[in-house]
């Protein structure tokens, strides 16, 4: 249960989160030295199997080294299908099929696009980033395609859609009604709301670190 006044902390959280949030895409996609870039078939050979260079994966056209998480990626195991490739739509649906991994994150909604971004913080912090992969989110200068800036406008208007939510819910506190045979009926409305979450990882498919480890060595 919140109070107006938590209301009013969590509202200016939202905002402050928003520029935070906007200021970390730009250093994600954003021009960066010293980075490789990957065709599609050189990320291929990627997935962690005898005698290949390494244990990559993309997400939103950005590579990461998850050798440290070898149990979790390497061949055989369960998230064995995000390697050697970029399965951004499979962290949201948890299709795992050939046909759900794959890159194409054009009809997500909103908070979805949220979903991958908290994702992406998840990587950023827990892998290391080696490179990009030429295709639907970088071009072969290894710059934002006008596919990823629409990624970006689409998780910017969620965080605003999420203010918004948070500013509504502070303007019209939620009202109830009960009637008894002895008092008739009663109309009151409450200070008081319970906050649901607003965008988490989708953890049932795909734990984070707290639950799975994803994120230790």
């Amino acid at each position: 249960m919140l109070r107006p006044g938590r209301l009013g902390l969590l509202l200016g959280l939202a905002a402050a989160a928003a520029a935070a949030v906007a200021a970390r895409l730009v250093g994600w996609w954003g021009p960066r030295a010293g980075f490789r870039l990957f065709t599609p078939g050189e990320l291929a050979r990627h997935r962690g199997g005898p005698g290949e260079p390494g244990l990559y994966l993309a997400l939103l056209g950005r590579v990461y080294d998850v050798s440290s998480g070898r149990r979790h990626y390497e061949p055989g195991a369960h998230y064995s299908g995000f390697a050697g490739r970029d399965a951004s739509r499979a962290f949201v649906t948890g299709d795992y099929s050939e046909a759900g991994l794959v890159d194409d994150v054009s009809d997500l909604s909103f908070s979805e696009m949220l979903t991958l971004q908290n994702w992406l913080a998840f990587y950023e912090k827990n892998y290391e980033f080696v490179g990009r992969v030429i295709g639907r989110f970088y071009g072969k200068d290894g710059l934002p395609t006008s596919e990823l800036t629409q990624v970006e406008a689409m998780i910017t208007k969620g965080l605003e859609a999420n203010k918004q939510e948070l500013k509504e819910k502070k303007k019209f506190p939620p009202c109830n009604t009960e009637w008894s045979s002895a008092r008739g009926s009663r109309f009151w409305c409450s200070q008081t709301r319970y906050q649901q979450p607003l965008a988490q990882p989708y953890l049932s498919i795909m734990p984070g670190p707290a639950q799975s480890g994803l994120g230790n060595p």
